[in-house]
């Protein structure tokens, strides 16, 4: 007897998907051991067509976008990744072949970051396509970074570059001229996540996320949450050739350094006394890392200052749905 449609689609694109405990996606849910002595941690991420990638990107990308976000959560917490669920919601009349390279993107980076489905779910929808992945990581007991813990006097740092995918996008929508190596687009399409970075803080970085929403939004998350104030030195953001060739051609873009999000490079408070050793570690984790202001006492307020030293007007908030 042939497969009902649902389950012929799983059979032909997402079964190759599977790991260990997904039971082969045949049943109703995984069934598996967390390794011992480990914490679980879970978070959960969805993209949008329209909202968070743009309806004619490459479906491949598409998927290992899904995947990558959802890897940056855990990074921001220093857990390391174990499997994930996976829900599609697929406009009906979805070519197979967009499907296939959906599932490709998400393959691929599977084991590239070593992490597997153990289940979930596929719909249709009238609406635009949408993907929803529940990570699972671990991390070792007491040990996940939280945004909550900065201190007066610990250094803002920032991870990579920033602008990069909110330029990227500007560029997508034919918004501005694409920079010779296709950089910022990438950047926009295929971000990537700071896990060995974020295991390398442990003990060191006192609070820590990534930058999805924009830099002066998720600093102000991190200045909530740890009672606390921050000020920023834009000149110190650290910035891509790209990006600083795009820049130079219009400075208005430096805001977009600022609030743009799209980088999910890792946002993270670390005491000043320690600052070597956080140059030490992220250098072993590959990773480029730059202080770019300090944690300060009162309101949970964020301050940018120019060059001068001067507060910069009020930037313009970050990304935020509703």
């Amino acid at each position: 007897m042939p497969l009902p449609g649902e389950f012929s689609l799983i059979a032909r694109h997402f079964r190759r998907l599977a790991g260990p405990g997904s039971l082969d996606l045949s049943d109703d849910a995984a069934v598996f051991d967390p390794p011992p002595g480990c914490q679980l941690v879970a978070a959960a991420d969805a993209v949008v067509a329209g909202v968070h990638f743009l309806p004619d990107d490459p479906p491949e990308t598409i998927g290992a976008k899904l995947l990558r976000v959802n890897l940056s959560d855990l990074a921001a917490m220093g857990a390391a990744p174990l499997g994930y669920l996976l829900t599609v919601a697929l406009p009906h009349g979805t070519p197979d072949g967009w499907i296939a390279a959906f599932a490709s993107g998400l393959a691929a980076d599977g084991e590239r970051f070593g992490v597997h489905a153990l289940g979930g779910d596929t719909v249709s929808t009238p609406g635009p396509a949408t993907f929803s992945l529940t990570i699972l990581g671990t991390v070792a007991p007491g040990a996940a970074l939280r945004r909550g813990g900065a201190r007066p006097g610990d250094r803002v740092w920032v991870s990579g570059t920033l602008g990069d995918g909110a330029l990227g996008l500007r560029v997508l929508r034919n918004e501005l001229a694409p920079d010779a190596a296709g950089h910022l687009a990438r950047r926009y399409r295929l971000p990537e996540p700071r896990l060995t970075l974020g295991a390398a803080l442990a003990g060191v970085a006192r609070a820590a996320m990534d930058v999805s929403d924009g830099l002066l939004q998720d600093l102000g998350h991190l200045c909530r949450a740890s009672g606390c104030g921050a000020v920023v030195e834009a000149a110190s953001v650290p910035l891509s050739d790209a990006a600083r060739a795009a820049i130079g051609a219009d400075p208005a873009l430096l805001s977009l350094a600022l609030t743009g999000g799209d980088d999910y490079e890792l946002l993270f408070a670390a005491p000043s006394e320690r600052s070597e050793e956080v140059l030490t570690r992220a250098a072993a984790a590959g990773t480029a890392v730059t202080p770019i202001g300090v944690f300060v006492e009162g309101a949970a307020e964020v301050v940018a200052r120019g060059a001068d030293g001067a507060p910069l007007p009020a930037q313009q908030g970050g990304w935020t749905h509703f």
